[in-house]
């Protein structure tokens, strides 16, 4: 299935090309910046029920346009970025029916079991998200946390999958080497996360055509949900959103 997506960088709606996004701003690279706000994007994707869709919010500033997209659309967006066990049950109280937690449960690059504890306790597995977006590094993927930046120890296993399922309800793993390129999709990631899933898992990452979304379905066996961005037409590329639209609704007319 497609989800949808907003990011937002400094309150706007943008596309980014997701390795570039540092904290001095140097070197960013940005796809595409909306002349719509986020509560129009929102509204379009009620209107199509397209529920499960992800707020990420990117750096500081974005607070209020994120509430904005939640009270257009209540239930029917996860929300991510600086989330943590002191802000998380306000997000959800906002509005979003999960939160996407990632580098708030890494401490110097290893896992810190306390906090990911915590936070269960606070919002319920059923409620949290986890972000296990990842760069490959000498021969595997590992968890990159801090704007994508930043290696962890931990690495895309089966092993891993399994462990942490027992703390979430999802995840959502961005391939952070092809985010925002529009070069396609991270074959080898796509397929290990279909082999090894077992809770709903949402892929990112270099999608650029309606065939990407229907590959990543078939090569991860309906496992994995895909999100796009740059590549669609609502954020200035050439995707046409309302074939996604469509995609969806044939997959939802074949379930039995």
């Amino acid at each position: 299935m497609f989800r949808p997506c907003i990011d937002l960088h400094e309150g706007h709606v943008k596309q980014i090309v997701g390795g570039t996004l540092t904290d001095s701003g140097q070197g960013l690279k940005t796809n595409f910046v909306a002349k719509h706000s986020p509560f129009w994007y929102a509204k379009l994707y009620q209107k199509d029920n397209l529920k499960g869709g992800h707020i990420i919010k990117l750096g500081p500033g974005n607070d209020n346009a994120a509430r904005e997209a939640l009270e257009a659309f209540p239930g029917g967006f996860h929300i991510g970025g600086g989330i943590n066990k002191e802000n998380a049950l306000e997000w959800l109280e906002a509005g979003a029916s999960h939160v996407i937690v990632t580098s708030y449960v890494f401490r110097d690059g290893i896992l810190d079991w306390k906090r990911l504890e915590d936070l269960v306790r606070i919002v319920g597995r059923e409620r949290l998200v986890l972000d296990l977006s990842c760069r490959f590094k000498g021969g595997d993927y590992h968890v990159v946390t801090d704007r994508w930046q930043k290696f962890t120890t931990l690495k895309i296993t089966k092993e891993t999958l399994d462990l942490l399922s027992q703390y979430c309800s999802e995840y959502l793993i961005h391939a952070a080497d092809v985010e925002g390129l529009c070069q396609g999709i991270d074959l080898s990631l796509v397929q290990l996360l279909g082999e090894c899933v077992q809770i709903p898992t949402t892929y990112a990452g270099g999608a650029s055509s309606l065939e990407d979304i229907k590959l990543v379905t078939r090569l991860s066996g309906g496992r994995l949900d895909v999100t796009m961005g740059s590549a669609l037409d609502i954020f200035g590329g050439h995707v046409k959103y309302t074939d996604l639209v469509a995609f969806n609704q044939n997959l939802l007319d074949k379930t039995p």
